[in-house]
């Protein structure tokens, strides 16, 4: 028997994507995915939208509490055996829900699939691979190597050990990920999946510190701790934010390095070796660390 997908999108004035999206769930090729869209009562031209693709999909349009409770109220009204979200300004690749479907259906033991992704701008064009790393459960804790909306998982998952956490705005899906991820391996797919939109105004990118603080709480009340990578990108925010320095200028970014070095100090009471070597690497070679890829995200805006 073949197995059924519930396809969820949690949207709110995002009609100038929202199209696409649909378009990327619809031509996968697959009769019976049960897609439904969650929109939390747009008052942009996301109904009109929706409306042209009833009876394909399913849609509610109302005031919800945000987007994990709009992720739990679709999953709550599909039935689907593999689960699935993706976001109003993204878009699955061609082929991608046939690929996952033979795995599941050939490999029962497997509860959750990956694939890579890309980040994409506005215009659908690849800015930058997203960085997917092959399952390793304690680097996953480090950093968030998954990209959302390359990951489908059985229903069972749900039942076993809960939904989205409502009580979080940015990191729910990384957070679900750590709470399956500690009882089931995930299965990494070396195929591209989806495009990540990243434009200026989106969560991601134009509430970076918001993100990050919750990550850092989040991790703090999960493990007791935060993992150094998240610290070090959590004060190089807050420093971004407090000077308003210029990350694209090779002298301000120097600045910039030092005083998030500082706030590290600031908020750890030991500064590991690790750190210290981290933070001289950026500060000595910008071009090759992280900021290389920061550059080219937010060098898009």
């Amino acid at each position: 028997m073949s197995l059924k997908f519930s396809v969820i999108t949690p949207s709110f004035r995002q009609g100038r994507f929202i199209e696409r999206t649909i378009q990327s769930v619809l031509s996968q090729g697959i009769e019976d995915i049960d897609y439904i869209v969650c929109d939390g009562g747009s008052d942009d031209e996301t109904v009109e939208i929706l409306k042209k693709y009833h009876p394909r999909i399913r849609w509610v349009s109302e005031a919800d509490k945000g987007q994990s409770d709009a992720v739990n109220k679709g999953i709550s009204m599909t039935t689907g055996d593999i689960i699935a979200w993706i976001n109003s300004d993204d878009i699955y690749y061609p082929g991608t829900f046939n690929a996952v479907r033979k795995i599941f259906e050939s490999q029962a033991e497997i509860e959750v699939i990956y694939g890579d992704a890309d980040w994409i701008n506005e215009l659908d064009e690849i800015i930058y691979p997203y960085p997917t790393e092959n399952w390793n459960y304690k680097r996953l804790i480090e950093t968030c190597y998954i990209c959302q909306p390359a990951v489908f998982f059985r229903r069972s998952l749900i039942e076993k050990f809960g939904s989205l956490d409502s009580s979080l705005d940015y990191c729910m899906d990384y957070e679900l990920w750590l709470r399956y991820g500690k009882y089931v391996d995930f299965y990494h797919l070396p195929q591209k999946f989806a495009g990540s939109r990243m434009y200026k105004t989106n969560k991601t990118m134009g509430k970076k510190l918001q993100a990050h603080y919750e990550v850092v709480q989040m991790l703090k009340q999960k493990f007791g701790k935060v993992p150094d990578n998240w610290m070090m990108s959590y004060a190089f925010v807050k420093a971004e934010d407090m000077t308003k320095l210029n990350k694209f200028d090779d002298k301000e970014v120097k600045k910039l390095i030092w005083i998030s070095f500082m706030e590290i100090v600031k908020l750890k009471k030991v500064i590991s070796p690790k750190i210290i070597i981290k933070v001289l690497f950026w500060y000595f070679f910008p071009d090759l660390s992280w900021f290389r890829r920061l550059r080219l995200l937010e060098g898009q805006q």
